[in-house]
This record gives C-alpha cells, sequence and structure tokens, in this order.
C-alpha cells in the first residue's frame, strides 16, 4: 500500500538522467488529475534544470499505467466541466512531452492501457520489459480512447492504430516492438541496463544539439515533403552556427573527443 503522504511522483538525477516514476501502484498508477498536475510539474522542473540531459519515465509497481482514473471520472459523471478539464490537461502533459527540449524515454514494466498507452506513445523512445503488455481499450466500457488515439495514430499504421482502438484487446510487447509502438523489448532482468544504457548514450550528445533536433522532427512530420526539406535545410544551416556543431566537426577532424558547451 502507497503511503498517503508520499509524493505521486519520485524524482531522482544522476549522471545527466532525470527519472519520474509514477507512484500511485495502489491505484494502479492512473492518471487522475492530481497525477497528471504532478506529472507536468516535473517534466517542467526536468526542463529547466541544466543538470538534467534526458527524462526517464517509470512507474513503481507491476502496472505502468492503466490510464484515466474511472472511479474520480464516476465521481465527477455529472460535471461535464472537470471533464473537459481532465482530457484538457492530459492532452497539455502528453504535448509537454513532446515539446520538452529533452529526449524522453518511457521504461515500461507491466500494463501500459488507454491513457497509459499515449503516454508511452507520447514519449521519444521506449523500451518494454517481455512481460509488459498495452491496449486502447476505452470502446470496452462505452468510452473510444480518443485523447489515446492522436498519439497512438502518430507512432503506429493506421490499421494497426484502429485495430488496437476497435478492439481494445491487449497486445504483447512483442507486437508493440512490430508495430512501432515500443522500440526495444528486453528481459525484465535487463529492463534498467537496456533503459539507462540508452539514456546515457543519448546524455553525452550536446544538449543544444538534442533540443534542436527533437524539436525539428516533431515539426516537419507535419508538413509537406517540400515545405519539410526547406525548413529543415534552414534548421541545418543555423545548427552549424553553434558552437556545438563547429566543435563536434573539428572534434571529428582532429579525431579526438568533443567538448560539448551546450551552445
Amino acid at each position: 500500500m502507497t503511503d498517503a503522504n508520499a509524493p505521486l511522483i519520485l524524482q531522482h538525477t544522476e549522471n545527466g538522467i532525470t527519472t519520474l516514476t509514477l507512484n500511485q501502484p495502489d491505484r494502479r498508477n492512473s492518471l487522475s488529475m492530481a497525477m497528471l498536475e504532478a506529472l507536468g510539474q516535473a517534466l517542467g522542473k526536468a526542463a529547466a534544470d541544466p543538470d538534467t540531459r534526458v527524462v526517464v519515465i517509470a512507474a513503481a509497481g507491476h502496472v505502468f499505467s492503466a490510464g484515466h482514473d474511472l472511479r474520480e471520472i464516476r465521481e465527477h459523471f455529472d460535471q461535464c466541466d472537470f471533464q473537459q478539464a481532465l482530457f484538457d490537461r492530459c492532452s497539455e502533459v502528453m504535448q509537454q512531452i513532446v515539446t520538452l527540449p529533452k529526449p524522453v524515454i518511457a521504461r515500461v514494466s507491466g500494463v501500459a492501457t488507454a491513457a497509459g498507452c499515449q503516454l508511452v506513445a507520447s514519449c521519444d523512445l521506449a523500451v518494454a520489459s517481455d512481460t509488459a503488455r498495452f491496449a486502447t481499450p476505452g470502446v470496452n466500457i462505452g468510452l473510444f480512447c480518443s485523447t489515446p488515439m492522436v498519439a497512438l495514430s502518430r507512432n503506429v499504421t493506421r490499421k494497426q492504430a484502429m485495430e488496437m482502438l476497435l478492439t481494445g484487446e491487449m497486445i504483447s510487447a512483442s507486437r508493440a516492438m512490430e508495430i512501432g509502438l515500443v522500440n526495444r523489448v528486453v528481459d525484465e532482468q535487463a529492463l534498467d541496463d537496456t533503459v539507462y544504457g540508452m539514456a546515457s548514450v543519448i546524455a553525452a550528445k550536446s544538449g543544444h544539439t538534442l533540443k534542436i533536433g527533437k524539436e525539428a522532427f516533431y515539426r516537419q512530420l507535419e508538413m509537406p515533403l517540400v515545405e519539410a526539406y526547406a525548413y529543415t535545410s534552414k534548421v541545418m544551416a543555423d545548427n552549424l552556427q553553434a558552437n556545438d556543431a563547429q566543435e563536434g566537426i573539428c572534434a571529428f577532424l582532429d579525431k579526438r573527443s568533443p567538448a560539448w558547451q551546450d551552445k
């Protein structure tokens, strides 16, 4: 049982990697309004923290996240303003992950369903244990996973997304990797080594370059081909004026390690 006074999000930073752990396992780490507020605040702190180069989102217990807190939703059945605010806040947090100027990796152990699956899909990268499972099961309770659909449909093909959304059935971690929802699937015992090994590789890069690249990646996705090339050509030309780009090129040519200044 979780201590009632325990923080909803545990935050720990080491070696440039900040881990944000959903910490309400007795409620299946549901994305209640309070949890969403806590996660949003933690993401804001990580974004502003100069010691944070990569963010990992993890969860305590055996469930990554079961999605929205249905008990909370039932308590507010007659309050349309609350329902709208809840889904708006969830959408804001998911977009906060996408626009965060630092890479975000989901560490998935256990079940990730509905808005929990949306959380995984919203992260830049995702590593899952081989026992993890995923679903967008809203259709089973008469509440279509419309907001999770936004992130899901931007990760997997249309037909794979529609199959998950229309059937509401669980898929395995290996199936999630096949359709592009997660990057890697590993044995539970290897999960941390894989997640933090990946995070460490990324954390060793120029933070300024990562920020430029992440922003450009998501912006160009929504553009027509010609516009995307025009935009990214300008991004690369601007990037080349940065200290770290010039340092990286010189270091490569001089056969030495670069000394990043993150600018």
